[in-house]
């Protein structure tokens, strides 16, 4: 969720695979038309089985609940599935406190992991063990931020938040417009630049069809905190806000429940959940890491997955990230994907939008 709580995420949210690259350890094609990616990178010998011991170990690390029905939970539902269907073997730790990145990730290493991934950018002091003796045979995969360096040992996914946000301020303006509705509350855990960021990108949307719309942010400290996801959800129905967005982990169903006692409009934090009932969404923002790392390992099952290189999903050209209304009239779908359309010609420049309307 971190693009994020990506990257969402939640490091926000952010996150993506990589471009193919040959099993010639120098060699890179091209990126497929429309991604975008950097870095000329290389392939681990042995790939997928670099450490060479006969069996694929994927290591992961979360910073959040990996039982959350959402961003974290997503990240490694996703990979274990794609593990199963190739017979490798999934060792999973969640709740990881940043203090115990390194020590978790070299931990990892050490039980023989082909690779770690790394759930969310808040981890990012795991990334130095990639450089130790204990992590020389491993492959990294790494949700990206802004404070996180490119380095040869490590494949950085990416997407951009201001696309992501600002649609799904678009989409929630959609269902708010033949309201007369002005007024939406966005809940979300720490304070941090990236959540900062998706609000802004959030509110920009809804002024995209409401110029007088505003959006009252709350800051719980916490996104798997039920109670204070309650009570910040609470606090803004009591303000006449008639959309809530909780932008969190663990806590998302506890603060939609509430939302949808009040029959507010409430938005997913990076998965699909259209068709939950209990509780129920209006629209779902996917920006899935899950979706992400899943297409990631099909280029490690295949030894195409290369170190040092970044790849950036794009909105309106690769699948994800992208935004759904759950039950839109065929007018408002439309319009919504005349909006992610004109992102991904480049028609809608997300960044300039927030710039201009987020603040």
């Amino acid at each position: 969720m971190r693009r994020a709580l990506r990257a969402v995420a939640a490091g926000a949210t952010v996150v993506a695979l990589t471009a193919c690259v040959s099993n010639d350890e120098t060699a890179t094609p091209p990126p497929p038309s429309g991604s975008s990616s950097s870095g000329a990178g290389a392939v681990l010998p042995g790939e997928p089985d670099v450490n060479g011991d006969g069996k694929v170990v994927i290591g992961v690390l979360s910073p959040g609940d990996i039982n959350d029905n959402g961003y974290y939970e997503s990240f490694v539902v996703k990979a274990e599935a794609f593990a199963r269907k190739q017979g490798w073997t999934v060792v999973k730790r969640g709740k990881v406190p940043v203090s115990e990145a390194l020590t978790a990730a070299r931990a990892l290493c050490q039980q023989k992991a082909d690779m770690v991934a790394i759930g969310a950018s808040e981890l990012k002091d795991a990334i130095p063990a990639s450089e130790e003796a204990v992590c020389e045979k491993t492959a990294w995969y790494v949700p990206s931020s802004a404070n996180v360096p490119q380095t040869p040992k490590i494949m950085l996914s990416s997407d951009d938040p201001n696309q992501s946000m600002l649609v799904a301020g678009y989409a929630a303006g959609l269902l708010m417009q033949p309201k007369g509705a002005t007024k939406a509350g966005f809940v979300t855990g720490p304070e941090a630049d990236f959540t900062k960021i998706a609000s802004a990108a959030f509110q920009a949307g809804l002024r995209e069809l409401i110029p007088a719309a505003t959006v009252v942010t709350t800051y719980t400290g916490d996104f798997d905190d039920s109670g204070k996801a309650r009570e910040a959800t609470q606090a803004q129905l009591s303000q006449g806000v008639t959309t809530i967005y909780p932008y969190l982990g663990g806590a998302t169903d506890a603060a939609t429940a509430l939302a949808n006692s009040a029959r507010a409009v409430t938005l997913t934090p990076g998965t699909d959940r259209c068709a939950s009932t209990d509780p129920s969404f209006d629209i779902s923002v996917l920006f899935d890491p899950g979706d992400y790392f899943a297409a990631a390992l099909e280029l490690y099952a295949k030894g195409q997955l290369a170190m040092g290189v970044t790849k950036t999903w794009q909105l309106g050209v690769d699948p994800y990230p992208t935004v759904k209304l759950c039950r839109g009239t065929a007018e408002q779908n439309a319009k919504l994907a005349a909006f992610i359309a004109d992102i991904g010609r480049g028609t809608i420049d997300p960044v300039a939008e927030v710039r201009r309307l987020g603040s």
